[in-house]
């Protein structure tokens, strides 16, 4: 059977860690510690692990690129793994998703996302999985200063039962495909 790449992505360093931007990075964390695996092998310009999820073949894979150079990271991890497009999956923000609810696409776009424009860009291709983790858009103020800000204290009920809904379509995805996945989680 062949091995899935999942890729989350955030910003590396402490400035990011907890930020909105940041919710796919902290969905490979979830992943890891639910499936007992350690991200911490230095690699294709991030930190990897290999490891099992509901019997699958999985490589787990942070890029520490910035977000905007994604691909930077994302290409090499493919071509090393012998990874083919159907086979990433990639967890990332999403602000047209209401906080705490999750769509699941396959291909298409990137929706104004710079991290996903850098891994179509990077590995010519817009046919793989994402999984698109909803971090809302503010009511007033700016993009920037939303995604780059921390969730408030009332907003971790909400963001952890996403990370955890996360790992579950990781494993539903995996184990039934992408249509099963949407079934399950759209609309949670």
């Amino acid at each position: 059977m062949s091995r899935t790449l999942i890729v989350g992505l955030g910003n590396p360093g402490p400035k990011y860690e907890g930020t909105r931007h940041n919710i796919g990075f902290a969905a490979v964390d979830a992943l890891a510690q639910r499936y007992q695996m350690t991200v911490t092998q230095s690699k294709f310009h991030g930190v990897y692990t290999t490891g099992i999820i509901g019997g699958h073949d999985v490589a787990l894979l942070k890029p520490l690129t910035f977000m905007n150079l994604s691909g930077k990271s994302v290409a090499p991890a493919l071509n090393f793994f012998n990874v083919t497009p159907d086979r990433l999956i990639v967890l990332h923000d999403e602000l047209d998703v209401e906080l705490g609810q999750m769509k699941i696409k396959e291909g298409g776009g990137h929706g104004g996302h710079n991290g996903l424009r850098d891994i179509v860009a990077k590995t010519g291709t817009r046919e793989f999985i994402r999984l698109r983790l909803g971090i809302g858009r503010p009511e007033h103020g700016d993009v920037t200063n939303h995604v780059l800000g921390r969730f408030r204290p009332d907003e971790t009920v909400a963001v952890d039962r996403l990370l955890d809904d996360a790992c579950d379509a990781v494993e539903v995805v995996l184990k039934e495909g992408v249509a099963a996945a949407q079934n399950r989680f759209h609309g949670r």
